[in-house]
Formats: structure tokens, sequence, C-alpha cells
């Protein structure tokens, strides 16, 4: 079973040809192989196929195993991948997602795609749409109460459910507690993406927990969701850099009010998996 490592500032997955490869059970791959020191390690699994609505179709399945919406930084590496190994001649590419159709526009240099522009779509604010347990019209900028302590946030959905915090101090949180509890908190009844955002002179600086991954070097739809909080707040306008612990996304905002992020995509390395020893890691 052949695999590709690639990387988006950081955000890491594994991914797998269905032009290629029958991946039967993606769940337990995504779990077996994601495993850091055990095994390729990574934020989980991405497979690429065939399309009767797009280009192409991608999955993603995080490193718990279970199956995410979106991942910005993960689409942008599926540009990538589909040009530089010749399964398209375009530099405009749509790619079809749980969350919809997305466009890519690929920035090609001596043969191969150094960065890639998505449209990420328009914010979702509705809060039953995001999923959050809310009967209010929105949720910006509004107290959580999280272990008994208040967590001014913003709850927005750019695919995936986000909760936006801004604060300070970003690097002296304690995550690997924090973040659980914002994942699993009742008021998310499908889990919940943590960013936690300060701002800083030229820009925005975050860090986030994924639910499924934990903390991860960077999210696309994260960046996403913190671009569009932060235009609501007034710390940004239509254009804005966001740095995250694995590198910096640019972000805009088109007049008909979708989110367009531009970042870099990497490929790390290839190499093969024998099936049989999926079962000994496992």
């Amino acid at each position: 079973m052949r695999f590709t490592k690639m990387q988006g500032i950081g955000n890491d997955y594994i991914y797998f040809n269905e032009f290629e490869e029958k991946i039967s059970d993606p769940f337990t791959l995504s779990k077996v192989v994601s495993a850091r020191r055990f095994s390729i390690g990574g934020d989980g699994i991405v497979l690429i196929g065939p399309s009767e609505k797009a280009d192409f179709r991608m999955r993603i399945f995080n490193a718990d195993g279970s199956e995410a919406r979106m991942c910005g930084n993960a689409i942008r590496c599926v540009g990538k991948y589909v040009y530089d190994r010749g399964l398209t001649n375009k530099t405009a590419v749509t790619v079809e997602t749980l969350s919809g159709v997305k466009t890519l526009t690929l920035t090609v240099e001596n043969g191969a795609v150094t960065l890639v522009r998505v449209d990420m779509g328009a914010p979702v604010l509705d809060p039953k749409l995001i999923p959050m347990n809310c009967d209010a019209e929105s949720f910006i900028n509004k107290p959580l109460n999280v272990d008994g302590k208040e967590y001014n946030g913003t709850a927005v959905s750019m695919g995936n459910p986000h909760f936006v915090v801004f604060t300070k101090g970003v690097d002296a949180l304690d995550l690997e507690r924090l973040g659980p509890r914002f994942e699993n908190h009742p008021a998310f009844p499908d889990r919940v993406n943590t960013e936690f955002v300060e701002r800083e002179e030229d820009g925005l600086y975050m860090r986030v927990w994924e639910r499924g991954s934990g903390e991860t070097f960077a999210c696309g739809t994260g960046a996403s969701a913190v671009f569009a909080a932060a235009r609501l707040l007034g710390y940004c306008g239509d254009k804005c850099k966001i740095r995250l612990r694995g590198g910096v996304l640019h972000f805009d905002m088109s007049a008909d009010g979708h989110v367009f992020m531009t970042g870099p995509a990497e490929t790390v390395c290839d190499g093969e998996i024998d099936p049989s020893q999926l079962a000994k890691m496992n």
C-alpha cells in the first residue's frame, strides 16, 4: 500500500491515492498509521479519489479515526499532489469535500506547486448549523463557562465547528488540559475545534486544539474561523496574516463574503506499507 506524507505549515497527513489503492477501512487505517513513534505518524489520513461533482474528491480522517468534513491545510496538499503527480494539468482545480466543493488556485514554479489559494466559503454563524446548543441567532464574543471559568468566544463554522477565543499569553496556556474541556463541552453536540488567539502588531497568532487530533501545528479551517471572528470584532480588515505554530497563512475576504486562504503545501516523503503489518500495529 503506497502512501505520501505531506504537510501544510506543520499540519501533516498521510495521503492515499484511491485511483490506485483500495482503502476498505479508513477509520482503522488512520488510527494505526497516524500513531507517532509507532508508525508513520501524522494528524490523520487523506484519501484522494474520483468525484462526480468535481475534479477530485477528498476524504479526511483524524488520528482517532473520526472523519472530518474539511481541512484547509490538507486540501492545499491535495492540490499539490494532483498537479505534481500529473493527475491534472489545470491550475484551477475543484475538490469535493463533505463541506461541499472547494475551488483551488495553484501557483506553479519550475513544474511544481508552491502555493495554493483556497475558496473556503462563507463563515456560518447560525448556532443550529455550526452546531451549537444555543437559542440565540449567533454566538459572537459571548461567555462560555468551562470548568467554572468564563471564556469569551465566537462560534463559527468553516465546514467544521470552531470556537475562537481571543486572549493573552497564548503560549503559556496548558492546551493538553484546556483543549479536551472545550472539545467535549456540552454546548457542542458534535464536539468542537478551539482556537486561542492573541493580537500581534502585524496580524494574529493562534494555537489550535483540533477535535480528534489534539493540538496541531496548524488548522486551515480554524485559521479561517479566526479571520472571520477577527473581522466581526474589528481586529482586522478584509486582509489578515495569521501566524500558527507551523507557519503563516494569509487571508482575504471577497465581495460576496467568502474567505480565501493562501498558504504553502509540501511533500515530505513517499513510502509503502505492508498491509499485513497493519493488523500487528492495531
